[in-house]
């Protein structure tokens, strides 16, 4: 498509935006430029804290230079030696969906480990987790990862109680339990009332026995204010729902919507017990994860732990009471419309402000990345082009009025590289969707990897080859997005957006003609590599509507470990044979997001023949170095 901009001159107003960041126009992934509303930039100008006044724009821009996508060779992030000269695999799952026969209806830290050994001993160098983000504990049903209440902080729900000093099995039915074990889909609700209910009886034996951990109280000295506002609204969040109100601070009574106003300096005052349980929480979560950081460590996993860092947060969580001068009031994160959303995409998240973070020094950014850097040897940045644009729309509108922010791109960068060198993490950058031009190369200049997703790349007629990926980069069949490799090949996903009304039948027919031409190119490029022989190809292409043999699932993760990429990610779920989806985009209530959890339990899982036969060929791919 043809690019072309509007000829008029730029207006002061227009002028004056664009010094600050937002730009009067973008470019859609279809190349069509679309034209901002002035009030829209308006808007993030207020929400920026910056005057619009048309009597004072050019006494206010002086000496401002507008963004620049660019380095001038500041920043590079923390990459070791190691991976240049050993490329290494490993095995991204989601925690909660790991079942056990001995964990409480949602995968924990106690699971996590054991996996971990049992990933270590077939070769694999890390664990990757979606966000282990602070959620929201009076409303467990609010359990998307990527809306967090706080980045800084964890989710309790992930403490394996039984392992808690203290704990007494009497204090749990044995039938309860069981009941939440067997269920195919995590009852958050259920598994939180258990918890929350013993570990308030673990609390509580501490406290008459006067039990005081020097490592809790170094905890708490090292986290200071932010940690005590954290614990403050998650005590108040309870209190407010057994009073009939909502979780999230914006449905509170007007008094208790400010972190220092009156009456919730009095409720903490009055409260210092309550508060203290969630400080003791927080610290029992990092203390837990970090006993499996030094699991991978001792395994002899070269990385580690690979977290993933959501792109914003929720805004009625802990974070937008506990700081508010950091978020942008008023803006919610968004995607701009393009051929899959024809109306754009309101993520319902807030952003940091560039203009706050910038006053600070960017040492609110550093505190974020730190939060869970310290335990992780990889970071994923969702949505990476965050760290130069947002794309946001006023709260209430339509995305198709949205427009982008540019965030000090070198000072981003230069916070995440020190850091990333600080505590010597990997940092990976989820560059799929609109990515700006130049984007990719200076993500490449930092040292930041990008994301390859194999389902993604283009389906040469001729077969499939991965020689041309980024080295760069971390390389994967699918995202939690999509289905397991088992349901993709067979085009559940374009069934279930049909029957979800996501799609329309003319648009699922071209995307199952799609998904053929993909299979077929897949196919033809496992016989031309070698990893099934040519005449195997034929046949599964002759019959590739009846599913994927076991054959052609090892085959693609062999095709998968031979990319140039320096680090790989199999997916649990494919490694034992699931199909159903973890999360499908555009749905809310339609679809159990975040729910589903593995059939196989962890302690069968290294016995599994097709877990096995997976890892075995990846690890001939890619063997572990010392």
């Amino acid at each position: 498509m043809t690019k072309s901009r509007a000829a008029k001159a730029p207006s002061d107003f227009d002028r004056f935006a664009t010094l600050h960041g937002i730009p009067p126009d973008y470019e859609d992934q279809q190349g069509k430029i679309r034209p901002v509303p002035e009030a829209t930039r308006r808007k993030m100008l207020e929400a920026l804290g910056i005057s619009a006044d048309p009597a004072v724009l050019k006494s206010q821009d002086k000496g401002l230079q507008p963004p620049r996508l660019e380095l001038d060779g500041r920043a590079h992030c923390y990459l070791p030696e190691f991976l240049e000269k050993s490329p290494v695999w490993g095995i991204s799952l989601q925690l909660y969906e790991l079942r056990s026969q001995r964990n409480w209806g949602i995968g924990d830290f106690a699971d996590l480990r054991e996996f971990c050994a049992i990933a270590a001993s077939a070769g694999a160098d890390f664990i990757g987790l979606s966000p282990l983000h602070a959620l929201f504990l009076t409303d467990p049903s609010r359990c998307s990862p990527y809306s967090p209440s706080s980045r800084v902080f964890l989710n309790p729900l992930y403490i394996a109680v039984d392992k808690v000093e203290g704990f007494d099995p009497s204090w749990v039915g044995a039938a309860e339990l069981e009941s939440l074990r067997s269920a195919d889909m995590v009852d958050y609700k259920a598994v939180a009332d258990l918890k929350l209910a013993v570990l308030r009886r673990i609390w509580t034996s501490w406290r008459q026995k006067g039990l005081k951990k020097e490592a809790l109280e170094r905890f708490k000295a090292e986290h200071g204010e932010v940690l005590r506002r954290h614990a403050v609204f998650e005590a108040i969040s309870l209190h407010m729902a057994a009073e009939g109100h909502g979780s999230g601070w914006r449905q509170w009574p007007s008094q208790f919507q400010k972190w220092d106003g009156d009456a919730a300096r009095h409720f903490a005052e009055t409260q210092s017990d309550e508060v203290e349980f969630h400080i003791w929480l927080q610290w029992l979560t990092a203390a837990q994860l970090a006993e499996v950081t030094a699991d991978t460590s001792r395994l002899g996993m070269r990385v580690g732990l690979y977290f993933d860092l959501a792109v914003g947060e929720a805004p009625d969580g802990s974070s937008t009471w506990s700081t508010p001068d950091l978020e942008l009031p008023g803006m919610r994160v968004g995607a701009p419309p393009d051929f899959f959303s024809t109306s754009g995409q309101d993520w319902g998240l807030v952003a940091l402000s560039p203009k706050a973070l910038q006053d600070q020094g960017m040492a609110p950014y550093q505190e974020l990345i730190d939060a869970s850097m310290r335990y992780a040897g990889a970071l994923r940045i969702d949505h990476a082009m965050g760290i130069w644009q947002l794309f946001l729309l006023p709260e209430g509108e339509a995305p198709a009025v949205g427009g982008y922010l540019r965030y000090p791109f070198p000072d981003m960068v230069s916070a995440l590289s020190r850091v990333s060198h600080e505590r010597r993490s990997i940092v990976i950058g989820e560059d799929l969707g609109n990515v700006p031009n130049g984007f990719r190369e200076v993500m490449e200049e930092a040292n930041i990897l990008g994301y390859r997703v194999l389902y993604f790349e283009e389906a040469d007629p001729k077969g499939y080859d991965i020689s041309g990926m980024t080295r760069l980069s971390l390389a994967c069949l699918g995202t939690h997005d999509m289905p397991p490799l088992i349901g993709w090949w067979r085009g559940e996903d374009i069934n279930l957006a049909l029957e979800l009304g996501l799609t329309e039948p003319e648009a699922a027919k071209q995307a199952r003609s799609d998904r053929a031409a993909q299979r077929t190119s897949f196919l033809d490029g496992l016989g031309l590599s070698g990893l099934i022989e040519r005449r195997n190809v034929m046949a599964t292409i002759a019959d590739s509507s009846s599913g994927i043999t076991t054959e052609v699932a090892v085959a693609m993760h062999g095709l998968l470990a031979r990319a140039p990429s320096l680090m790989v990610a199999l997916r649990l779920a494919d490694l034992v044979g699931e199909d159903q989806p973890t999360n499908v985009p555009g749905t809310s209530d339609a679809y159990p997001n975040w729910q589903r959890k593995l059939r196989l339990p962890v302690e069968e899982m290294a016995e599994s023949s097709l877990f096995k036969q997976i890892v075995t060929v990846v690890a001939e791919e890619r063997p572990r170095k010392a």
